[in-house]
């Protein structure tokens, strides 16, 4: 199993289209004004990242970390483009494909000699799409994926781990760089006393029943072990659901402008899913308050799927009414989950 994970991926696109931006700190995202409130960084270049800039930083702090650096808008068509060049160059491989995202796809198969093939890879990747990645090799899913962790900063681009390296390589390592692990998972396996990933390696899922349900018990525990899917899903991803939403220069306190916000974001979200040839079954809100304490509802569409924008803003208007808004809001947001 092989992760091929494309560099700094926005940023290098951006440098590819202004070659004259190549080796300066470039930082991308929102509208590309760091002085916009509320934006966030959505890549950094590694020259950016050197002064501290990464991905999810206010732009604004960004700024301030690094003065100096060409601020550039989100282009998320250009990037979907490259993205599915470099796919296309991986296809024409004797292995099968798994996209994974944007700047990620597994690769998998009866591979003799997985870091010759790494090795092509990457030189195919850099002389036909002019970008460079990490490949991790592993022997599933999960080890590819943190080995491409290393090979980030590996002279050679790639890395490996086995069963054999697995728990003297990441055994040390807190459990928060497993990956899948987030925050609120770290928190209650720290109440746990698993604070490391060998210790959670030596732990018996039944240990972790207190704070888990038994599926995910199992499965912290295999995936600090080392263990993980080897299975690659080459038919194209179709996504169950759709989202937008919308971080206010300042705060709303005002409930209709608030249900007129949610609305205007259902009707453009319900037109898109439209334009895809999509239904709409299920409709979902987001709030989030001035203090980050975030909230979400849904309802499932009473009288079955939909194609109708009108429909969706009105069920995303119903699933505003289940909240009691007490605060200035900061965000709001709304989902349509997809008939398959």
């Amino acid at each position: 199993m092989l992760h091929v994970d494309l560099d700094q991926f926005f940023a290098s696109v951006e440098v590819l289209r202004r070659p004259e931006l190549r080796g300066r700190p470039v930082i991308v995202g929102g509208s590309g004004d760091p002085e916009r409130a509320r934006t966030v960084v959505a890549t950094a270049s590694r020259e950016a990242r050197a002064h501290g800039v990464h991905s999810g930083m206010p732009m604004r702090l960004a700024a301030r970390k690094c003065p100096g650096a060409v601020f550039l808008p989100t282009d998320m068509p250009a990037y979907q483009r490259k993205s599915a060049e470099v796919m296309d160059i991986l296809r024409s491989f004797p292995v099968r494909l798994e996209v994974f995202g944007l700047d990620e796809a597994f690769l998998g198969g009866e591979l003799h000699d997985p870091h010759a093939l790494a090795v092509s890879l990457r030189a195919a990747v850099l002389e036909r799409a002019g970008l460079t990645c990490a490949i991790g090799i592993g022997r599933n899913k999960n080890q590819a994926k943190i080995a491409a962790r290393f090979a980030k900063n590996d002279p050679s681009g790639i890395a490996t781990l086995t069963d054999e390296t697995w728990l003297p390589v990441m055994g040390p390592h807190p459990v928060g760089d497993l990956w899948g692990v987030g925050p609120k998972t770290v928190k209650k396996l720290d109440e746990l006393g698993l604070t490391t990933v060998a210790a959670l390696a030596a732990a018996d899922p039944a240990a972790l029943l207190p704070r888990f349900p038994p599926r995910a018990a199992g499965w912290l525990v295999v995936i600090a072990r080392g263990g993980g899917d080897t299975e690659i899903v080459t038919e194209p991803w179709v996504a169950r659901s759709r989202s937008k939403e919308i971080t206010f220069p300042a705060d709303l306190t005002d409930r209709a402008e608030i249900a007129a916000q949610v609305e205007a974001l259902a009707r453009a979200l319900g037109e898109e899913v439209v334009a895809d040839g999509r239904q709409v079954i299920r409709v979902g809100v987001k709030v989030r308050s001035s203090s980050f304490y975030t909230r979400t509802r849904e309802a499932k569409l009473r009288d079955g799927p939909t194609t109708d924008p009108g429909v969706i803003a009105a069920a995303a208007l119903t699933v505003l009414d289940k909240f009691e808004i007490t605060r200035p809001v900061r965000l709001l947001g709304v989902r349509a989950d997809l008939l398959l």
